[in-house]
């Protein structure tokens, strides 16, 4: 397995929408575990494809990483692969969430999202699969598919304070 850099702001690949996969085959495969292993040694719970520079709808999550390094030791990963996700229902409850990004270091921005959302995708091994995400998990496949769209936390940001400038993070 392969660890890439990730891609920071403001990388203009950061910004453009990514292609559906057309076939999943053992590139796809090795792509996704290399995904991981970036997600893993970056420290993260999520990574989109575009954030090391594929521009492919692929995103791994693995919420068992958020914990310490001492918890994650005694556990094992529970990745969650995805290939072309697509969001067909969100809740009208709404959480807001203070979320971080490996695209944007050490900065925070308070995001309300659906709390609830039901998604459908690709398995890594082609198979159609559908998840209701709730909680963090919501949160999180909801940024990691704002990252296929070309949508970062200073997007969000921008939205939400007009006046400041996208120049002011890292």
């Amino acid at each position: 397995m392969a660890v890439y850099p990730v891609l920071t702001e403001p990388n203009p690949l950061l910004h453009l929408v990514s292609q559906p996969v057309e076939e999943v085959d053992h590139r796809i495969r090795k792509l996704l575990d290399d995904m991981l292993e970036t997600m893993y040694a970056c420290q993260g719970i999520g990574l989109a494809a575009p954030q090391i520079g594929v521009l492919k709808r692929l995103v791994v999550i693995d919420l068992g990483n958020s914990e310490g390094p001492a918890q994650r030791s005694q556990k094992h990963p529970s990745p969650l692969k995805m290939i072309n996700p697509s969001i067909s229902w969100s809740s009208e409850v709404s959480q807001s969430f203070s979320e971080g990004c490996l695209s944007v270091p050490e900065h925070y921005v308070d995001i309300e999202r659906p709390a609830q959302v039901r998604l459908s995708f690709l398995d890594d091994q082609g198979t159609p699969r559908e998840l209701l995400a709730t909680g963090l998990l919501a949160i999180c496949v909801q940024h990691e598919i704002d990252h296929l769209n070309g949508i970062t936390l200073l997007t969000h940001e921008a939205q939400k304070h007009p006046q400041r400038s996208h120049k002011t993070a890292h």
